[in-house]
C-alpha cells in the first residue's frame, strides 16, 4: 500500500503559507507560485529520475513510531523494524543516494537503519548553534538546505516554522523520505506542521518578502557568480532587525583578499569567490548588514567530510593534494569555513 507523504506535507506547506499570508501579505505571493514550484520538481522533463524518487518514498512502510529526537547528534527516529520492514525500508532509502547530509537513525538501539552521511552536519550545528539568537518562536529560512537535516535541527530548537530551500530533486525527496517518519513529530498543539521544503534556488523566491526572524545560508555564497546579489536577496527575505547566519568558503588575509580559482576548486567547478574573513565582513556590510561578527572558522577534516556506504562517491581526500593535506589538488589552500552572523 502506498503512502501520501508528499501530497500531506505540500498541503501542510500550503496551509503555512495560507495562515502566515493572513498576517503577512507579502506570503500571498508564495502562494501564487506555489503550485508551479511543485509541479515543477516532479516533473520528468525536468528531472529524469523525479517518478523514481517519488515511488521511492511512496513505498516506504508504515511503522509505529515510539519517539523522534530532533536535538541528537543523529537526527534519531525510535521505531521496531521486523526484517521484512528493514530490508524493505533500507533498499528504499537506498535508491536516494548519495546521501550527503545528516546523519540519521530510523529504528532503535539495538537495531535499525543508519543513515551515516557524507557530511557530519551535526558538527557544523555544534559549532553554530551556540551563536545563534534564540529560535523559539521565531520564522526561519534555510538557504540551500539539503536534505534537510539542519532544518529539522532548527525545528528541534523551537523555531515556529522551518521553510527549507534547495532545488535539487534528490534532495526534496530525502526530505520528504525523512518526513514519512517523523509524522508529526514537529507539529504545533493544533496539528500544523512547522518543518518545511520548497524545491526552489533562492533566486526563484518573491524579492523582499521580509518575512523570516532568521536566515540561514551555510554553504552556499561560493557557489554564486553574483555574491553581492545573493547576500542582497538574503537581505530581502528578513524582517528588520532579522538574523542572517551566513557559512561559506574563506581563506586567510586582509579586507583585500580573494580568491578566485582559475577553473576548478577541490575539483568543483562552480566555485567562484573565495574572500578572507575580513572581506566578506565588508562584503555583509556593504550589502545592508550590520553588526557583522565572525564566530567560527574551521578547516574542513576528512572525518567530517569523508565517503560512506551512503556517499559512494569520491569525497574530500580525493579532493586534497596526496602529499600536502593543507592544499587542494589543484595547488589552492585547503577548504575552510567560516560562519558570520549578521542583522538587517
Amino acid at each position: 500500500m502506498l503512502n501520501d507523504t508528499i501530497t500531506h506535507a505540500e498541503r501542510e506547506l500550503y496551509l503555512t503559507l495560507l495562515e502566515l499570508a493572513q498576517q503577512y501579505p507579502s506570503a500571498y505571493e508564495w502562494l501564487t507560485r506555489l503550485p508551479t514550484w511543485l509541479n515543477a520538481i516532479k516533473d520528468k522533463a525536468n528531472y529524469a529520475h523525479a517518478p523514481a524518487y517519488q515511488a521511492s518514498v511512496a513505498r516506504l512502510p508504515h511503522l509505529t513510531v515510539n519517539h523522534v529526537d530532533l536535538n541528537s547528534a543523529t537526527l534519531t527516529i525510535d521505531t521496531s523494524l521486523n526484517q521484512s520492514q528493514y530490508k524493505q525500508t533500507t533498499a528504499l532509502l537506498k535508491q536516494l543516494m548519495p546521501w550527503r547530509k545528516g546523519p540519521f537513525h530510523i529504528g532503535n538501539d539495538e537495531s535499525g537503519i543508519k543513515i551515516d552521511t557524507e557530511w557530519h552536519s551535526d558538527w557544523k550545528w555544534q559549532r553554530v548553534a551556540p551563536h545563534l539568537s534564540r529560535l523559539d518562536g521565531r520564522r526561519v529560512l534555510d538557504v540551500g538546505g539539503g536534505s534537510g537535516y539542519h532544518g529539522w535541527r532548527m525545528a528541534g530548537a523551537g523555531a515556529d516554522t522551518v521553510i527549507i530551500i534547495d532545488p535539487s530533486c534528490l534532495f526534496y525527496h530525502q526530505f520528504m523520505a525523512i518526513r514519512h517518519f517523523v509524522g508529526g513529530a514537529d507539529a504545533h498543539e493544533t496539528g500544523r506542521y512547522r518543518t518545511h521544503y520548497i524545491p526552489v534556488p533562492l533566486e526563484a523566491l518573491p524579492e523582499h518578502s521580509q518575512l523570516f526572524d532568521t536566515v540561514f545560508s551555510m554553504g552556499v555564497l561560493y557557489h554564486r557568480q553574483s555574491p553581492f546579489e545573493h547576500l542582497q536577496q538574503l537581505r530581502g527575505q528578513l524582517v528588520k532587525g532579522g538574523e542572517l547566519v551566513l557559512e561559506t568558503l574563506v581563506i586567510e588575509g586582509d579586507a583585500n583578499t580573494v580568491l578566485v580559482p582559475h577553473d576548478r576548486y577541490a575539483q568543483m567547478n562552480n566555485v567562484y569567490f573565495l574572500p578572507s574573513v575580513a572581506a566578506l565582513t565588508g562584503w555583509l556590510e556593504k550589502a545592508g548588514f550590520v553588526d557583522v561578527r565572525c564566530v567560527d572558522v574551521a578547516v574542513t577534516s576528512t572525518e567530517e567530510q569523508r565517503k560512506t556506504e551512503w556517499m559512494t562517491y569520491h569525497s574530500l581526500t580525493d579532493f586534497l593534494d596526496p602529499n600536502d593535506a593543507a592544499k587542494t589538488i589543484e595547488g589552492y589552500p585547503a577548504p575552510m569555513r567560516a560562519t558570520l552572523i549578521a542583522k538587517r
